[in-house]
Protein backbone atom coordinates (compact mmCIF):
# COMPACT_ATOMS: atom_id res chain seq x y z
CA UNK A 1 0.00 0.00 0.00
CA UNK A 2 0.94 3.64 -0.40
CA UNK A 3 -0.38 6.73 1.37
CA UNK A 4 0.06 10.46 0.98
CA UNK A 5 1.38 12.24 4.06
CA UNK A 6 0.83 15.86 5.01
CA UNK A 7 3.44 16.36 7.74
CA UNK A 8 4.17 19.37 9.94
CA UNK A 9 7.79 20.47 9.47
CA UNK A 10 9.40 23.06 11.73
CA UNK A 11 13.12 23.69 12.06
CA UNK A 12 13.02 24.81 15.71
CA UNK A 13 10.87 26.58 18.30
CA UNK A 14 11.81 30.01 16.95
CA UNK A 15 11.08 29.28 13.29
CA UNK A 16 7.63 29.25 11.70
CA UNK A 17 6.57 25.81 10.54
CA UNK A 18 4.28 24.49 7.85
CA UNK A 19 2.94 21.36 6.23
CA UNK A 20 4.89 19.44 3.60
CA UNK A 21 3.49 16.62 1.51
CA UNK A 22 5.16 13.27 0.92
CA UNK A 23 4.15 10.13 -0.91
CA UNK A 24 5.33 6.96 0.78
CA UNK A 25 7.10 4.11 -0.96
CA UNK A 26 5.40 0.70 -0.91
CA UNK A 27 4.37 -0.14 2.64
CA UNK A 28 3.50 -3.36 4.44
CA UNK A 29 -0.01 -2.89 5.93
CA UNK A 30 1.16 -4.67 9.10
CA UNK A 31 3.85 -2.13 9.94
CA UNK A 32 3.20 0.37 12.71
CA UNK A 33 2.74 4.07 12.05
CA UNK A 34 6.22 4.76 13.45
CA UNK A 35 7.75 2.08 11.22
CA UNK A 36 6.07 3.80 8.29
CA UNK A 37 7.74 7.08 9.32
CA UNK A 38 11.07 5.21 9.50
CA UNK A 39 10.60 4.02 5.90
CA UNK A 40 9.74 7.56 4.75
CA UNK A 41 12.81 8.90 6.58
CA UNK A 42 15.03 6.29 4.95
CA UNK A 43 13.85 7.42 1.54
CA UNK A 44 14.27 11.11 2.43
CA UNK A 45 17.83 10.45 3.61
CA UNK A 46 18.76 8.49 0.47
CA UNK A 47 17.47 11.37 -1.66
CA UNK A 48 19.47 13.97 0.32
CA UNK A 49 16.52 15.34 2.30
CA UNK A 50 16.24 15.93 6.02
CA UNK A 51 14.36 13.18 7.88
CA UNK A 52 11.18 13.97 9.80
CA UNK A 53 11.95 14.35 13.51
CA UNK A 54 9.55 12.50 15.80
CA UNK A 55 9.70 11.20 19.36
CA UNK A 56 9.64 7.53 20.33
CA UNK A 57 11.18 5.25 22.88
CA UNK A 58 9.68 1.87 23.80
CA UNK A 59 7.42 1.38 20.76
CA UNK A 60 5.31 -0.89 22.96
CA UNK A 61 2.58 1.52 24.16
CA UNK A 62 4.23 2.01 27.55
CA UNK A 63 6.29 5.22 27.53
CA UNK A 64 3.85 7.66 25.90
CA UNK A 65 6.52 9.66 24.05
CA UNK A 66 5.19 8.89 20.54
CA UNK A 67 2.88 11.88 20.80
CA UNK A 68 1.46 12.63 17.36
CA UNK A 69 -1.87 13.98 16.16
CA UNK A 70 -3.01 11.85 13.23
CA UNK A 71 -5.89 13.19 11.15
CA UNK A 72 -6.83 15.53 14.01
CA UNK A 73 -6.87 12.86 16.76
CA UNK A 74 -4.17 12.36 19.41
CA UNK A 75 -2.38 9.09 18.61
CA UNK A 76 -4.66 8.34 15.66
CA UNK A 77 -8.03 6.86 14.76
CA UNK A 78 -8.42 4.35 17.59
CA UNK A 79 -9.06 5.02 21.26
CA UNK A 80 -6.86 3.49 23.91
CA UNK A 81 -3.72 2.96 21.85
CA UNK A 82 -0.57 5.01 21.45
CA UNK A 83 0.81 6.06 18.06
CA UNK A 84 3.26 3.15 18.10
CA UNK A 85 0.30 0.75 18.36
CA UNK A 86 -1.47 2.30 15.36
CA UNK A 87 -0.93 0.15 12.28
CA UNK A 88 -1.04 1.02 8.61
CA UNK A 89 -3.78 -1.58 8.09
CA UNK A 90 -6.06 0.95 9.84
CA UNK A 91 -5.77 3.11 6.73
CA UNK A 92 -6.62 2.49 3.10
CA UNK A 93 -4.34 2.42 0.10
CA UNK A 94 -4.10 5.96 -1.27
CA UNK A 95 -5.35 7.68 1.92
CA UNK A 96 -4.19 11.20 2.72
CA UNK A 97 -2.96 11.33 6.31
CA UNK A 98 -2.22 14.54 8.21
CA UNK A 99 0.47 14.23 10.89
CA UNK A 100 1.25 17.03 13.32
CA UNK A 101 2.57 17.53 16.85
CA UNK A 102 0.39 17.93 19.93
CA UNK A 103 -1.16 21.42 19.87
CA UNK A 104 -1.15 22.90 23.37
CA UNK A 105 0.54 25.99 24.75
CA UNK A 106 2.46 23.87 27.24
CA UNK A 107 3.77 21.60 24.47
CA UNK A 108 5.94 23.93 22.40
CA UNK A 109 7.38 22.44 19.24
CA UNK A 110 11.08 21.65 19.46
CA UNK A 111 11.43 20.34 15.90
CA UNK A 112 8.94 18.91 13.39
CA UNK A 113 6.77 16.50 15.40
CA UNK A 114 8.76 16.68 18.66
CA UNK A 115 7.29 18.78 21.48
CA UNK A 116 8.69 19.91 24.81
CA UNK A 117 6.97 17.60 27.30
CA UNK A 118 8.75 18.92 30.39
CA UNK A 119 5.67 20.69 31.84
CA UNK A 120 3.67 17.46 31.74
CA UNK A 121 6.63 15.42 32.96
CA UNK A 122 6.88 17.64 36.04
CA UNK A 123 3.24 16.87 36.89
CA UNK A 124 3.83 13.14 36.53
CA UNK A 125 6.97 13.32 38.68
CA UNK A 126 5.27 15.39 41.39
CA UNK A 127 2.77 12.64 42.15
CA UNK A 128 -0.35 13.20 44.22
CA UNK A 129 0.98 13.34 47.75
CA UNK A 130 2.97 15.74 49.94
CA UNK A 131 5.06 14.83 52.96
CA UNK A 132 4.45 17.92 55.14
CA UNK A 133 1.99 17.80 58.03
CA UNK A 134 -1.18 19.76 57.35
CA UNK A 135 -2.71 19.50 60.83
CA UNK A 136 -4.31 16.63 62.63
CA UNK A 137 -7.12 14.82 60.94
CA UNK A 138 -9.19 11.73 61.37
CA UNK A 139 -7.54 8.38 61.06
CA UNK A 140 -7.82 7.27 57.46
CA UNK A 141 -9.46 3.97 58.41
CA UNK A 142 -12.31 5.80 60.17
CA UNK A 143 -13.46 7.59 57.00
CA UNK A 144 -15.75 5.51 54.79
CA UNK A 145 -14.73 5.81 51.15
CA UNK A 146 -16.90 4.71 48.26
CA UNK A 147 -15.33 1.91 46.26
CA UNK A 148 -14.67 3.05 42.69
CA UNK A 149 -12.18 0.50 41.37
CA UNK A 150 -12.78 1.56 37.76
CA UNK A 151 -11.35 5.00 38.54
CA UNK A 152 -8.28 3.44 40.12
CA UNK A 153 -7.75 1.31 37.04
CA UNK A 154 -8.16 4.35 34.79
CA UNK A 155 -5.46 6.21 36.71
CA UNK A 156 -3.20 3.16 36.67
CA UNK A 157 -3.61 2.88 32.89
CA UNK A 158 -2.25 6.39 32.34
CA UNK A 159 1.13 6.24 30.59
CA UNK A 160 1.72 9.99 30.82
CA UNK A 161 1.58 10.68 27.09
CA UNK A 162 -0.29 13.99 27.39
CA UNK A 163 -3.02 13.16 24.88
CA UNK A 164 -5.59 14.37 27.42
CA UNK A 165 -4.01 17.84 27.26
CA UNK A 166 -3.80 17.79 23.47
CA UNK A 167 -7.45 16.71 23.21
CA UNK A 168 -8.76 19.27 25.71
CA UNK A 169 -9.66 22.75 24.49
CA UNK A 170 -8.55 24.13 27.86
CA UNK A 171 -5.60 21.78 28.13
CA UNK A 172 -2.83 24.33 27.99
CA UNK A 173 -4.45 26.56 30.58
CA UNK A 174 -5.15 23.57 32.81
CA UNK A 175 -1.58 22.31 32.57
CA UNK A 176 0.03 25.68 33.23
CA UNK A 177 -2.32 26.93 35.93
CA UNK A 178 -2.64 23.74 37.97
CA UNK A 179 0.80 22.14 38.02
CA UNK A 180 0.02 20.18 41.20
CA UNK A 181 -3.05 18.48 39.76
CA UNK A 182 -3.00 14.77 39.05
CA UNK A 183 -3.09 13.55 35.48
CA UNK A 184 -6.37 11.74 36.17
CA UNK A 185 -7.96 15.13 36.94
CA UNK A 186 -6.75 16.37 33.56
CA UNK A 187 -8.25 13.32 31.90
CA UNK A 188 -11.55 13.73 33.72
CA UNK A 189 -11.83 17.33 32.50
CA UNK A 190 -10.71 16.46 28.98
CA UNK A 191 -13.09 13.54 28.58
CA UNK A 192 -16.51 14.33 27.03
CA UNK A 193 -18.12 11.82 29.36
CA UNK A 194 -16.68 13.53 32.43
CA UNK A 195 -14.94 10.36 33.61
CA UNK A 196 -11.25 9.98 34.06
CA UNK A 197 -8.93 8.01 31.79
CA UNK A 198 -6.26 9.03 29.36
CA UNK A 199 -7.40 6.05 27.33
CA UNK A 200 -10.71 7.75 26.43
CA UNK A 201 -9.38 10.53 24.18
Amino acid sequence: MKVKLKVWRQKDANTAGGFREYETPDLNPNMSFLEMLDVVNDELTVNGGEPIAFDHDCREGICGTCSLVINGKPHGPHRGVATCQTYMRNFNDGDRITVEPFRAKAFTVIKDLIVDRSAFDRIMQAGGFISVRTGSGCDANSIPVAKRPELAMDAAACIGCGACVAACKNGSAMLLSAPRSRSSDCCRRASPSGTSACWRW
